[in-house]
């Protein structure tokens, strides 16, 4: 209960100038207390004392109120008394307590839309909450929240800073103008010329610029110009229509041009093909000359391949196993995270053909703890999806949301994509998300911890991937299976010992700037992500994985898996063809560890295209007992092969257990023991994305999404 104390009652209490009750202090976060100026101080015969400038406030009694379990009496005092008990507890750093101009321009823009009746108390405390954690302007965080527009805030800041405002939303720029400001800097300050005269440029800006960043507009345009106020959104699309022919060629080219030797745009390079016809040649000649030797040498360095990769693979799985080798960030450090040093986080989320999800999408985003004022969301859209553009359009997000319209070209990937929203991003840290992905609510704020916690040569971090429908049937289940070996088991592993990485497809969060200075994702690779961990390994830097988990939606469908699986195995083999170009400089750069750990990673794409011809061989054998099979597999050739046949399949079926059982999900081993069922699907994968790198290598097959819930989708 909360009341008010009378000026005779309030005499016979303790007041707040004869000092704070050690076991009160820090009752109220600092932020409510400066908010919402209050300060507990005293406790009489068990009624909390606090100190209010306005006790009469009915949201300041109800925010106390809540945070207090016992009885509390509000007793009026004045503002510097409460200030200076709050700075005494709290002791102020200048960047972060609010000035006296940023409280009134706050206090003026509640008044004026509680007066107006456009924000309702509760809808105002909400947001005075959510401000005393973050610091952000209220206006944004109500725009956010959907309590009000943005052209209602536009309207309301063109009221408060008496600055007129500009209407974007049909606007044909003349391109010469718009282009005056250089692309960083509208990026950055969210401002572009809509007019000109020869001695005025007309700036339409989404904030007021403030003194120093006026200043470097000025000297950008060569001009004077004067500020008009305009719907974020409707500028963001403005600013992405004048300048997208930069970012279509930035992100098309930019690999390919400064890090040619890094970019899958060239399938086989020119000593490849030298030397796959040099070995062809050298492989005929033995043929006629040794015909059954050099088959029983193929066979017997097949079989070594089949070894090495899975003792690789259990040498890993045992050493994750029962283990814990992830960052790990505990729900008390979430907790005590300091809201208003989060930084801007952006999210990428690639979409084609996927209107149904975007509710879903959206809906999932919103349920993140973090601040939707440090959010910015990039829903990457090609521009022949005109469904998935018009759907987004029709909803009328608010402006953390960004709609980026990809322009329609070769190739069209994922990675181009994502390239083409990374320009856009204004995020310290960036982070890939699918339509269909659930991350865990509190996934953002765990990379950022687990940022400032990792050595600096960390630019990544990975968190789990697995499965929402994993006991759809009996795919799905392996699926999981698949995904719990790799992420609980095989990836911490190797993040542990310092080996290349290749990543998830999703939930990957990365600096924003070294991303940049990499050249980011390749868009020729159409395993884009496996690449982009290689890359990073290779300048030094490093991934690490969290103890988080997104959750996606498995291919419950056969041949929806196998264009999704085809496409990674293509892509595998892409990546190993462009970083083996020049193997002795990827020793160099990877050292021995490193060199030999990727190359038993994308070793396992040939692995799959193996299995067939050796299955073959010995079906034929068994009910044939055809004596040339017999002679390709001599003394000990024979026992490493029949070894193989068993200790590879029991490898498979053991590391799919033990990914179960490491993630607890303790259904789904039992399905386990049919796994090498499943081996053979991904053979058949791997031999379509095999054939397809030399058909049609830069084609990204596309997988339909939403099938569980009856929302389909493709990426």
């Amino acid at each position: 209960m909360t009341t008010t104390q009378s000026s005779a009652q309030t005499r016979r209490h303790p007041r707040l100038t004869d000092g704070v009750d050690q076991d009160l202090r820090y009752l109220i976060p600092e932020g409510i207390c400066r908010t919402f100026r209050v300060m507990p101080y005293a406790a009489v015969e068990g009624t909390v004392l606090v100190a209010a400038a306005d006790a009469d406030d009915n949201i300041t009694a109800h925010v106390v109120a809540e945070r207090i379990d016992r009885p509390v009496l509000l007793v009026r005092h004045t503002v510097n008394e409460i200030v200076s008990a709050i700075d005494a507890v709290y002791p102020p750093q200048e960047t972060e307590v609010e000035t006296p101009e940023a409280r009134r321009a706050r206090m003026q823009m509640a008044q004026m839309l509680t007066r107006s009746g456009l924000i309702t108390d509760d809808q105002l405390q909400r947001a005075m909450l959510e401000y005393s954690r973050t610091g952000d302007p209220l206006g944004d965080i109500l725009v956010s929240h959907e309590a009000i527009s943005e052209d209602v805030l536009v309207a309301a800041l063109s009221e408060m800073y008496q600055m007129q405002r500009v209407g974007l939303a049909d606007f044909a720029p003349e391109m010469e103008v718009a282009r005056r400001l250089p692309e960083p800097l509208a990026q950055a300050f969210q401002a572009i010329p809509v007019a000109a005269t020869e001695d005025l440029v007309l700036l339409a800006v989404a904030r007021p610029l403030d003194a120093e960043q006026a200043a470097e507009v000025e000297e950008a345009l060569g001009a004077p110009f004067r500020q008009l106020l305009a719907n974020r959104t409707e500028l963001d699309q403005l600013i992405q229509r004048v300048h997208a022919r930069h970012y279509a060629e930035v992100s098309t080219r930019l690999l390919m041009e400064t890090r040619p030797e890094e970019s899958a745009h060239i399938v086989v390079s020119g000593g490849q093909k030298a030397a796959l016809v040099f070995t062809a040649i050298v492989v005929v000649v033995c043929l006629v000359i040794w015909p059954v030797e050099t088959v029983i040498g193929l066979v017997a360095l097949c079989s070594l391949l089949y070894l090495v990769v899975s003792i690789y693979k259990f040498r890993l799985t045992l050493r994750a196993l029962g283990t814990h080798l992830e960052t790990d960030v505990t729900d008390e450090e979430i907790a005590a995270v300091d809201e208003r040093h989060l930084p801007v986080y952006t999210i990428l989320v690639p979409l084609y053909k996927e209107a149904a999800i975007v509710p879903r999408l959206v809906r999932d985003i919103n349920a993140l703890d973090y601040p939707r004022t440090r959010l910015d969301v990039k829903l990457l859209c090609e521009e022949d999806d005109q469904e998935t553009v018009d759907k987004i359009r029709s909803m009328d997000l608010p402006p953390h949301f960004h709609l980026v319209v990809v322009p329609d070209s070769q190739p069209k990937t994922k990675p181009k994509a994502c390239n083409y929203g990374l320009q856009l991003a204004t995020g310290d840290y960036c982070v890939i998300f699918d339509a269909e992905d659930r991350p865990d609510p509190d996934q953002l704020k765990k990379a950022v911890i687990a940022f400032g916690r990792v050595h600096q040569n960390v630019v990544c971090i990975q968190a789990k991937l697995n499965h929402f429908n994993q006991d759809q049937n009996l795919l799905t289940a392996w699926f999981a299976n698949e995904y719990s070996m790799h992420f609980e088991l095989i990836l911490p592993a190797m993040g542990a010992s310092e080996s290349p990485i290749p990543l998830g497809g999703t939930s990957n969060h990365f600096i924003t700037s070294k991303l940049r200075e990499l050249g980011a994702w390749d868009p020729f690779n159409v395993t884009e992500d496996a690449d982009l961990g290689i890359r990073l390994h290779r300048e030094g830097y490093r991934t690490a994985m969290i103890d988080s988990t997104t959750l996606e939606e498995a291919n419950s469908q056969v041949p929806n898996w196998i264009r999704q699986r085809s496409r990674w195995n293509k892509g595998y083999i892409q990546t190993w063809l462009v970083h083996m170009r020049r193997p002795f400089h990827l020793l160099s750069a990877t050292g021995l560890r490193g060199f030999l750990s990727f190359n038993l990673t994308m070793g396992t794409a040939f692995v799959l295209l193996l299995n067939p011809i050796f299955w073959a061989l010995t079906t034929l054998y068994v009910f044939t007992q055809a004596g040339f099979i017999q002679q390709l597999f001599p003394g000990i050739v024979f026992y490493v092969a029949s070894a193989l046949l068993f200790v590879g399949n029991f490898i498979f079926v053991y590391l799919s257990v033990a990914g179960s059982l490491q993630r607890g999900e303790f259904s789904l081993t039992r399905t386990a023991l049919l796994s090498p069922l499943y081996w053979g699907l991904m053979s058949w994968a791997a031999w379509k994305g095999f054939i397809q790198l030399f058909t049609n290598p830069f084609y990204w097959e596309k997988t339909t999404h939403g099938l569980d819930d009856g929302s389909a989708g493709t990426s």
